[in-house]
């Protein structure tokens, strides 16, 4: 029987008398952070906010929750998009937060492995490895707030997808503690592994609904000695796709981003971001921000620039600038790391974190594009994202004053319409942001009844009672 609200102060004191005193934080100030997601699209109570500092206490708190039938809700850096670590407003959940769970376990740089707990930011362990003489790959705008035990859950995409894949192809081995208490523990730093199913692999992207992510091994790689950086404009999303085909051509497996902005992107970082610049002379309608790496010392510069004037005798680049130095490297990265920020400065929008397969980027655009065009014309069409494997922030942005019930009115049907396209494409509604509570109702939607079943009966199998970051990704009657 699941508790109800009139059980809530003995439930309290039940959890006080099960863990060491200083995990709970009961002070109603110091649980608001908690509450609210990063988006602030949802707002929660929970029973309780737990921040273990061990994994006995992680396995303690689950196995009391197991018992008592309480819904817990796994929280990292509280960077989700879509809801996917917020309690709902029952007041019957717990929230256990990693943060404190934040020591660099070792590190092996013989082997090219790190072995790190959930409450690691990225940005510590790409400090961690770097200091090792080594390189992990995982970029994401949130690094210094966003922790690895969410980038695992989510499993987290970025910039370098292109060359060194998603958070699950990171991922040599996974600690974490099931519903029940019970401690799943492989942290091995084997890339050849086939002793039954993928375990590992399954909880990577699970997003605390089967357990909570505890510690990772992850893969390292040996440092960046050389990159080359541009910045070009195109005439259209089709010479954007047939250019990174010739990039891959010219510089083989160095591809390491490739990034895809419209005109409009630009201009909300130009108008809302200080200190950034239009790296070009003259406007264009479409541009590429580009950039190789090797492991070796190579002229990586002379490769691009050449690979970009074969292109622009071809018609497929317009314009292009190289990134002379780490100054402006960094500056064009600038441009495209504030997109976001710009977008939220400026107003309200309507978000989409979709992918299709890279050779039918150009038709979705095209689509998508003109539906917009037809049906929302008091937004502005904002496509950016990472060309280079087809995923697309597909957002809408609003004027600032335009009124909330306006853009919750037409939420529904946009949302429908560009999803719908998408999957006509042969492509996903979600990318790299993971389902959360958002898009609970889109996986109902689009998954098929097998896979959905699959999925439940994995759930029900390791969460009998359900208790693991209820309402999240699943709907389970």
């Amino acid at each position: 029987m699941l508790p109800s609200s009139a059980d809530a102060a003995a439930l309290l004191e039940s959890l006080r008398a099960s863990v060491p005193s200083g995990v709970l934080l009961e002070d109603a100030a110091d649980q608001a952070p908690f509450l609210t997601d990063h988006r602030r699209l949802y707002q929660g109570r929970a029973l309780g906010v737990a921040l273990p500092r061990e994994i006995a206490e992680v396995s303690a708190l689950l196995a009391w929750c197991n018992a008592q039938r309480i819904g817990v809700v796994p929280q990292g850096g509280n960077t989700s998009y879509c809801g996917g670590a917020t309690p709902d407003p029952s007041g019957l959940q717990l929230v256990i937060g990693l943060r404190r769970l934040n020591r660099i376990r070792a590190i092996d740089a013989a082997d090219f492995s790190i072995t790190v707990e959930a409450g690691c930011t990225l940005a510590q362990v790409q400090r961690a490895a770097a200091e090792a003489g080594r390189f992990f790959p995982l970029e994401l705008g949130s690094a210094g707030t966003c922790q690895i035990g969410g980038n695992l859950a989510t499993n987290a995409g970025g910039l370098n997808v292109l060359r060194f894949g998603m958070a699950r192809a990171l991922t040599l081995g996974i600690e974490a503690v099931l519903a029940d208490g019970r401690v799943y523990q492989r942290l091995r730093a084997l890339h050849k592994d086939n002793t039954g199913y993928d375990l590992t692999g399954l909880l990577v992207g699970s997003e605390g609904t089967l357990g909570i992510i505890t510690a990772a091994t992850l893969k390292l790689w040996p440092p960046l000695r050389s990159t080359a950086t541009a910045f070009a404009a195109v005439p259209d999303v089709a010479a954007a796709v047939a250019l990174l085909t010739e990039l891959q051509a010219a510089a083989g497996g160095r591809v390491n981003s490739y990034e895809l902005l419209p005109r409009s992107a630009l201009e909300l970082a130009l108008r809302h971001i200080e200190g950034v610049t239009d790296p070009l002379a003259a406007a264009h309608e479409w541009y590429v921000l580009c950039e190789l790496s090797s492991f070796a010392d190579e002229a990586l510069g002379t490769v691009l620039a050449q690979a970009l004037e074969t292109a622009t005798d071809a018609g497929l680049v317009q314009d292009a600038v190289l990134a002379a130095n780490e100054r402006q490297r960094a500056s064009l990265w600038q441009l495209r790391e504030n997109v976001p920020e710009a977008q939220r400065r400026a107003g309200p929008s309507l978000k989409h974190d979709v992918s299709v397969p890279v050779a039918r980027l150009a038709g979705f655009v095209a689509a998508a594009s003109q539906w917009v065009r037809d049906h929302v014309p008091s937004g502005t069409l904002v496509a950016y994202g990472h060309a280079g494997d087809g995923n697309l922030h597909f957002n809408i942005s609003f004027a600032a004053n335009t009124l909330p019930a306006a853009l919750a009115a037409q939420e529904p049907v946009v949302r429908r319409a560009i999803h719908d396209l998408v999957a006509a494409h042969g492509g996903s509604f979600s990318a790299e942001h993971g389902i959360g509570r958002l898009k609970v109702g889109e996986l109902e939607r689009y998954a098929s009844p097998v896979s959905l079943a699959m999925m439940r009966e994995i759930k029900r199998a390791l969460d009998p009672n359900g208790i693991m970051n209820p309402g999240k990704v699943l709907a389970i009657s």
